[in-house]
Order: structure tokens, then sequence, then C-alpha cells
């Protein structure tokens, strides 16, 4: 045996020690003398099989590409192209139903706007009248128009009562000056020294008085006191301090 095989066994030996040398790994030990099909690594610290390669046992093998496949952007395994995908060790075609594409990936397929998937198939939606398909590209979801409100497959017309309006698609609400009272809006009664809030549909009371109940009372002002910012309400004036309903001065 010559010198040089015998450093080769010694290297296949170390090579069969190595954990890289695992089918599908492609960088070996420095140690080991390079097989066909390899080069050195980038770090310079050993060698790696070529692009298209794959480390097996002291070898560089080529990575066997089955019909309608390509090398991945590493050169070490393989992809199916767009429209397969992958079953077992090969590349099947993608079954893409009528009406239906393939979708990002390309190993599968949606069904566009207008469709949902039922049983591996793209069914058109059913869009009653009075509604629309919805935003989603995706399920075929529809809603109804403006006015309208879902009833099981259908869009039925909002009741709008009298003295209101549409709010929000399919709710109404009382117009100013009003209250709502069941399906009805009713005139709001304004009790004295009272206006209407902000809303329309509510009342508070003037400066000066607070709800109670039904009605708008005075606030009663304790000596040394004046009405809050809020007027529905009374603080102590400067000097003083407010012990239960009075207001006390500070003591000389």
């Amino acid at each position: 045996m010559s010198r040089a095989d015998a450093a080769r066994r010694i290297a296949l030996l170390i090579l069969a020690c190595w954990p890289g040398a695992a089918a599908g790994q492609t960088t070996i030990s420095s140690l080991a003398l390079p097989p066909a099909h390899s080069h050195q690594e980038s770090r310079g610290v050993g060698w790696e099989c070529d692009r298209g390669y794959r480390l097996v046992g002291e070898a560089c093998e080529a990575i066997q590409l089955p019909e309608n496949a390509y090398l991945d952007s590493y050169g070490r395994t393989w992809e199916c192209e767009r429209g397969y995908r992958k079953v077992r060790e090969g590349c099947a075609a993608v079954a893409v139903p009528e009406h239906a594409f393939l979708d990002d990936r390309g190993n599968g397929w949606k069904c566009p706007r207008g469709y949902r998937d039922v049983e591996q198939s793209c069914v058109a939606v059913a869009v009653p009248a009075n509604a629309f398909l919805s935003g989603s590209a995706e399920g075929g979801a529809w809603e109804c128009e403006r006015g309208y409100r879902r009833s099981a497959d259908s869009c039925a017309a909002v009741a709008v009562p009298a003295n209101a309006f549409l709010d929000a698609g399919d709710r109404w609400k009382c117009e100013r000056g009003f209250q709502r009272s069941g399906d009805a809006c009713v005139p709001l009664e304004l009790p004295a020294n009272a206006y209407l809030g902000r809303t329309g549909n509510d009342w508070d009371c003037d400066r000066g008085y607070k709800k109670q109940g039904n009605a708008c009372t005075a606030v009663a002002t304790p000596g040394n006191a004046h009405l809050d910012y809020s007027g529905s309400s009374w603080s102590c004036d400067p000097g003083y301090q407010r012990q239960d309903k009075r207001c006390i001065g500070d003591p000389q």
C-alpha cells in the first residue's frame, strides 16, 4: 500500500466519524481528502460539495432532480416548479378546478372573488337582491346594502319609523328632539329649566339646576359658596372649606 493510499484510508476513517458526514450534508473536515465535485469551503476550514451535489458517505453525489423540479437557491435540494407540488419523491401537477387560480406559492389553488371553495371546487356565490360582495377577495361573503339587514339568505329592508333616520347601514336613530320608545320615536318632553343635550335625544338642566328624576331642581348654595364650573353643584369661596353642606372659614 502506497503512502498516499494509507493517508486516504486514514482520512476516510476520520470522515466516517465526522458529524458532517451524514447524507445531505455538504461540508466535511479539512483533514479529509476532497472527493470529486467538491471545493474548498468559503471559511477555509474544509471543503464542501459543489452545487447540485450532496455528501453521501465519503463522496459528493449528484442530486437527482425529478421531472418538473429545480435546485433550490443553495443547490443542496430541489423544489417543484410552479404548478406542481411535492409528492413522495416527485412533483405532481396541481389540479386546479374550474374558475380557480394558483396561489402565491404555486403549489395550491384559490377561488377568485365571487366564488367559494366547496368540496375542492369553486362554486359561484349567490348574491341576493339588495346585496353586494364583501371586500374580502376570499370566501365569497356578501353584505346587505345600506337600508337593509341580513335575514337568513336575503336582505330585508330596515323599517325606519317616523321622526327617525338611517344611522349606520342597518340601524336607525331618532331625530333631534325625539327619543326612542320601542320601535318608535316619541317627542322629548323637556321639564322646566332644561334644554336639549348635545345628542338631541336627551336633556340637561340649565346652569344653577341639577337633574332629579324627570325634573330640574335649583342648586341650594350655602353662604360663602358659589356655583362650580359644572353649574350643577357648588364650591366654597376662597378662604373657606367645605364641611358637609356648609362653608367654614379658616380660624384666625
